[in-house]
């Protein structure tokens, strides 16, 4: 009944506006504590420091679920902020309180500085963690608590505005003598001086937001003409961003490393460097995966580069944890990127190899309390690595945003020292209001090998079913033979998928495998839809028990023969020409499906069986269609006619779930192959679709502001 109270309440509450609920789940602080039990770092609470009684958190999803956490531990209370559409979620079911702050779109709730201040005044919170991207770098959000006598949890305002302004941070950097990249020092104008400054730096160029963050407001620039271009949507995303389009210029470092230093500082004068994490693996400026320590890091360069993120932050009296980034070449010459003045995404790499809690140690700096260690307590134990799933379609771009409701989820918590920093529950949504993280799959080990092993274990243990996910190229990646000698650059994805991501190529050994286990699992099921659960009841006249089945096995392209043999609980398979045992308890109602094929173990995930012998099989990270028939079916099946192939030559879909940002063309429009017709926002990164031929528009379905989905037709040519 409480919960049912709840959920009325926060219907009403965002049906008013702003109303406030107290939110006890007991169900919910069962379940995390046992997620906060595997977390890897130490959270020490000593009630003779206290800190505040209560901290609003203005955040949504794995972060705010992250900040409670810690808040819990420290018997602090939360208060939780959400739009109408997360009244649900479970950073509003993990808080103590919470409020809704206004409708979907993130500019008039997360946003939404008023009714966020009104929240804070009604609730009583003391403090206010803002975690990272929305409010965490807003200056203005940090002055008005300030004002209103409200402790923000991260650094003065004058440190976020000097780190924060990419043009100041860089000055700064230089006086602080911090190795810097060449590049323009001033605001660029317009797209006509974007092209005399890059020019005059010298091609290639990175062109970025300077109030950005996040592979935000970034695009690189090889000529005047993507220069022109890169600067109209690095400014339009930006603006849309961060409410900032001004953009600067600099170098741009081909084939770099992406290595940031953790700093963290307090009030007193005090700063530490917490070690490196590497960060390189990237797509569209956006990290997918993290670790910690760099692979390509000596001691000397660590140090060094510990000490220029220190002086850079004393240089701002900097007080809270925050990050400092560089980018390293081959040489291991570093050169300041940028200084994010927050919680990072991938902390949680850096808590794993300290045993630090930074969420905890930015509270205790907020309050006015001094470090409590010392640069030479700072450890480096183990290994650890980040995989950042998201509801993405990988073969899209490296991933372009997926939507849908979470039907099935589980995660791999069984699996030895592996922590999930997740926002979501089965049931959830994942819409187009906000990033497509799914949640923060970390592991650890002693070596980086034993790390990466659990890596492995962890995301073939994972359950997602309902949005398409990430987990086949986060698999890819951390058993590629280039990333696991570490030989890894900015550029790994399109270096190592120049046509794109494909799924897993399957080796000879590994396609055999995969039939076998194929044509087991047909069996296995063919068998228990013949069981009778009352056999003395419902037995019918015995027959002799089937002992082989002949089957045809469709995967990809090809068609095998495939014998299938039963033995007990295990089967011998016979694919073209060579005999696999494949053994396993065959619960065909678990979502995971253990199997042992000739002594290899293996977690295989059957995602859906139908009655025409279609199935969908998660192999070694893979999703892969695969069709069994019995030889006569197969046969049959030649004589039925084949659904013709839909012709899309002349249309213009949308590749992704998002909303129309601008449209170049009208009916009637001639247009060439290549020419930009259409951008599409999705996730705040901006997405230009061009026309696949030369010819003439006929149609235009869509206009500024239409949110569409995957698959919807745009624009029609002739």
């Amino acid at each position: 009944m409480r919960g049912h109270g709840k959920m009325a309440a926060r219907r009403g509450g965002c049906a008013m506006g702003r109303a406030i609920q107290i939110l006890k789940h007991a169900s919910f602080r069962s379940r995390y504590s046992f997620a906060v039990s595997r977390v890897l770092y130490s959270t020490v609470y000593d009630p003779n420091e206290p800190t505040f009684d209560k901290i609003l958190i203005a955040n949504r999803g794995e972060i705010a679920c992250r900040i409670i956490k810690t808040c819990k531990k420290m018997g602090i209370k939360t208060v939780a902020i959400h739009s109408d559409v997360d009244s649900n979620a479970v950073h509003v079911k993990m808080a103590d309180e919470a409020s809704c702050v206004g409708p979907a779109p993130t500019n008039k709730s997360y946003l939404n500085l008023d009714a966020i201040m009104e929240t804070i005044q009604r609730t009583g919170a003391q403090a206010v963690h803002p975690g990272y991207g929305f409010l965490s770098e807003n200056k203005e959000f940090a002055r008005r608590l300030t004002a209103e006598g409200v402790t923000f949890i991260g650094p003065e305002t004058h440190a976020i505005q000097a780190m924060g302004d990419k043009i100041e941070s860089k000055l700064i950097a230089k006086k602080a003598q911090v190795n810097t990249i060449p590049g323009y020092d001033g605001v660029v104008k317009d797209a006509d001086d974007a092209v005399r400054i890059a020019k005059e730096i010298g091609y290639p160029v990175m062109i970025k937001a300077s109030a950005g963050g996040g592979g935000k407001g970034m695009r690189i620039a090889w000529d005047d003409d993507e220069t022109r271009e890169g600067f109209r949507f690095s400014s339009q995303e930006a603006a849309s961003s961060f409410g900032d389009d001004r953009l600067l210029i600099e170098k741009f470092i081909d084939n770099p490393r992406h290595i940031e230093i953790q700093i963290l500082g307090d009030k007193h004068g005090n700063a530490l460097w917490l070690n490196e994490r590497e960060c390189s693996i990237q797509r569209r400026n956006q990290k997918v995966v993290e670790e910690a320590p760099s692979t390509f890091l000596d001691p000397e360069t660590r140090r060094s580069m510990g000490e220029q993120a220190v002086a850079l932050a004393k240089a701002v009296n900097y007080s809270s944890a925050g990050t400092v980034e560089f980018l390293v070449d081959s040489k291991k010459n570093f050169y300041f990127l940028e200084m994010n003045t927050r919680l990072q995404v991938e902390h949680p790499v850096t808590e794993c190899i300290t045993g630090l809690d930074l969420v905890q140690e930015m509270i205790r700096v907020a309050k006015g309390y001094p470090l409590g260690h010392k640069q030479a307590d700072i450890p480096i134990n183990g290994w650890a690595i980040e995989c950042r799933v998201y509801a993405e379609d990988p073969y899209k771009s490296f991933g372009l945003p997926s939507i849908g409701r979470l039907s099935q989820y589980k995660e791999p918590l069984h699996v030895s020292n592996v922590r999930i920093d997740s926002g979501i529950q089965e049931g959830s949504d994942i819409s187009i209001y906000y990033d497509p993280m799914i949640s923060k799959l970390v592991t650890y080990g002693a070596t980086r090998a034993e790390a990466l092993q659990r890596m492995q274990e962890a995301l073939d243990n994972y359950v997602i079913r309902g949005v398409t996910h990430n987990i086949p190229l986060l698999r890819e990646v951390i058993i590629h033979p280039r990333f696991v000698k570490g030989d890894i650059t900015t550029k790994f994805l399109p270096e190592v998928y120049p046509d794109g991501f494909k799924g897993r190529m399957l080796s000879d050994t590994e396609h055999k495998e995969l039939l076998a286990t194929a044509g087991s699992i047909y069996v296995a099921t063919l068998l228990k839809a013949q069981t009778f659960l009352e056999k003395s009841a419902r037995a019918p006249a015995a027959k002799q028990e089937q002992k082989s089945w002949e089957l045809s096995v469709q995967l990809d392209d090809g068609v095998h023969s495939v014998t299938v043999s039963r033995l007990g609980s295990s089967y011998n398979v016979e694919v073209d020409g060579k005999t696999l045992n494949v053994t396993s308890e065959w619960n065909l109602a678990s979502p995971l499906l253990p199997v042992t094929i000739a002594d290899t173990q293996r977690i295989v995930q059957c995602l859906s069986r139908d009655a025409a012998g279609n199935m969908k099989i998660q192999y070694l990270g893979t999703v892969y269609n695969v069709r069994v028939l019995t030889k006569l079916a197969a046969e049959l099946n030649k004589y039925m006619l084949e659904k013709v192939p839909e012709d899309t030559s002349k249309t213009l879909t949308s590749p992704m779930p998002g909303s129309v940002v601008s449209i170049a063309v009208t009916p009637g429009s001639e247009v060439t192959e290549g020419q930009e017709v259409c951008v599409i926002e999705a996730m705040k990164m901006q997405n230009s679709l061009a026309a696949t031929k030369s010819g003439k528009v006929t149609k235009v379905h869509c206009k500024p502001g239409d949110t569409v989905g995957e698959g919807d037709i745009l624009i029609e040519f002739e």
